[in-house]
């Protein structure tokens, strides 16, 4: 067994992936400052977590919450493209500078290997599918430059520090434990939260923009299994289902899953929004085994269930 660090472990992700690493008998540490997480998302497994409360940027904490590490998963960022255009220092500090002090300590500490999250964002308005880890990156939003400006970092310091940090880029995840209630909220918690109450969902744009959407599940194993590997594997790997699905047919089947009437209200498009997402995971599968084996019909029962349950 081994000891893992999980920056960002009382959000949506972090919280599924401390809880899992508990699963499997892991020691697990959490460092979060819980501005976008909540300890509550840890409340099943508490007693089995060593919660830190605090923030990446401080280098102290951070290195006192790498002693003894052996792989840390980071997943600490400000997330959503939304609240990057509203705040893009707020997401440069913590998604840059955050992830510098965090590869940093990680090096001093003799981590490993870090698992660095990441996003598809980066990948911006490519209209070359499914997207491969190979094609050039153009992001379009804060949000997006500051997920590549991490990753860029990442790669030179696995090249000068000779520190192993794999690049997760995440296309739209979702499951249990994603906060609905945000203004940020992504847009299958939102849609589910809006229809459990009896509102319609806002779509915007014409609902034709298709995302390739991740359940939680496999994200996690993506995560857990990027630790597997002997020699080392640096690098950036697509973590997605590899179907893409337009908006419209997501809402069309959350209504059905809700026995509810399709019935939408369309806004204009937003800011930064890409398109279309679709990825090729062929190279997470062949370098750490990734097995996307929940799709999305069944992760948006599953979500579902546990919405009805718990909110």
């Amino acid at each position: 067994m081994a000891i893992f660090l999980v920056t960002g472990g009382a959000g949506f992700i972090g919280s599924n992936v401390a809880r899992s690493l508990v699963g499997l008998g892991h020691s697990v540490r959490v460092l979060d400052n819980l501005y976008t997480g909540f300890e509550k998302n840890l409340e099943d497994v508490q007693a089995d977590v060593d919660f830190v409360n605090g923030s990446i940027l401080n280098s102290n904490l951070l290195a006192s919450s790498m002693a003894g590490v052996d792989y840390c998963l980071h997943l600490a960022a400000i997330p959503s493209v939304p609240r990057s255009i509203n705040n893009p220092i707020a997401s440069n500090e913590a998604n840059v500078e955050g992830s510098v002090r965090v590869y940093l300590a990680a090096r001093d500490a003799g981590i490993k290997r870090v698992v660095s999250s990441s996003s598809s964002s980066v990948y911006g308005n490519n209209t070359v599918f499914p997207a491969t880890e190979e094609i050039p990156l153009s992001p379009i939003s804060p949000y997006a430059v500051s997920k590549m400006a991490a990753e860029h970092y990442a790669e030179v310091f696995s090249n000068l520090y000779d520190i192993d940090i794999v690049r997760l880029r995440y296309f739209n995840v979702f499951g249990p434990y994603q906060n609905p209630k945000s203004e940020y909220s992504a847009v299958i918690p939102k849609f589910i939260h809006l229809l459990l109450q009896g509102e319609r969902p806002v779509i915007h744009g014409d609902g034709s923009q298709s995302r390739d959407f991740t359940f939680i599940e496999n994200v996690v194993k993506a995560n857990i299994g990027a630790c597997d590997p002997e020699e080392p594997i640096a690098g950036a790997y697509n973590i997605a289902y590899g179907a893409s699905t337009s908006v419209l047919e997501l809402a069309t089947e959350l209504c059905s899953l809700l026995d509810v009437p399709p019935e939408f209200d369309f806004e204009p498009g937003r800011t930064g929004d890409v398109p279309r997402s679709l990825a090729s995971i062929k190279k997470a599968k062949e370098t750490f085994g990734f097995d996307p084996a929940v799709d999305l019909q069944e992760g948006l029962r599953r979500t579902v269930e546990w919405y009805r349950e718990n909110i």
